[in-house]
């Protein structure tokens, strides 16, 4: 199924969660927050949350800082 990932085109399985797509693309879950149709997805429901045909995903990596 077809969705968007920061502005680009991505084709994924059926049935793949967030957490999934995190593995997918090298990403720490544990660094990253993740928005879903414009709603922040809390990292609790990464691994429960399936994404659905046309979702528009923004994924950015927390940076710390001092």
């Amino acid at each position: 199924m077809q969705i968007t990932v920061n502005d680009e085109a991505r084709e994924v399985a059926a049935g793949t969660t967030i957490a999934d797509l995190l593995e997918e693309l090298g990403m720490r879950p544990k660094f990253v927050a993740v928005e879903r149709n414009l709603e922040l997805v809390p990292r609790a429901r990464h691994a429960e949350c399936k994404l659905a045909e046309n979702d528009r995903l923004e994924v950015v990596t927390l940076v710390g800082g001092g």
